[in-house]
């Protein structure tokens, strides 16, 4: 696949509160994005991304993944939310400029609920990790 540059055609998400800059891979299993930290990103403190900004990161990478898979079926984009965060590990805050890659891998799926090992890349350095279950479709 082509890298995907318009990362808003894959996200319910809206700016200001994008948390990734495109999307380098997906199949059914992996997904992969890259994010270069600005400045202006509504997470960053003292030119450092918070914690929360890492998850986020990682969440809107599944997000992107389903898209994706989304738009090559000719299917909406559905929503998602967060549903538990497990063994979240954070070795280093990335500081603005730096370029970040994040890659989630798909380790089960039930229901409306998928499962999956996210983590996250600057350079070769791993700086953040945890499983996310994600709630995919409407709360109501």
């Amino acid at each position: 696949m082509e890298p995907v540059n318009d990362i808003l055609e894959l996200l319910p998400h809206r700016p200001p509160f994008i948390m990734i800059g495109e999307l380098l891979f997906a199949d059914n299993l992996q997904t992969r994005t890259a994010y270069t930290l600005s400045a202006d990103n509504l997470l960053v403190d003292n030119a450092k991304w918070s914690e929360a900004g890492l998850l986020e990161n990682m969440a809107q990478t599944v997000a992107a993944g389903a898209g994706y898979r989304a738009k090559q079926a000719d299917l909406p984009v559905q929503t998602g939310y967060i549903a538990a965060v497990k063994n979240f590990e954070v070795t280093h805050l990335p500081q603005v400029g730096q370029r970040l890659v994040t890659e989630t891998i798909l380790k089960e799926s039930v229901a409306n609920i998928i499962v999956v090992e996210a983590t996250v890349w600057r350079d070769d350095r791993l700086i953040a990790r945890c499983e996310l279950n994600i709630f995919v479709g409407s709360q109501s």
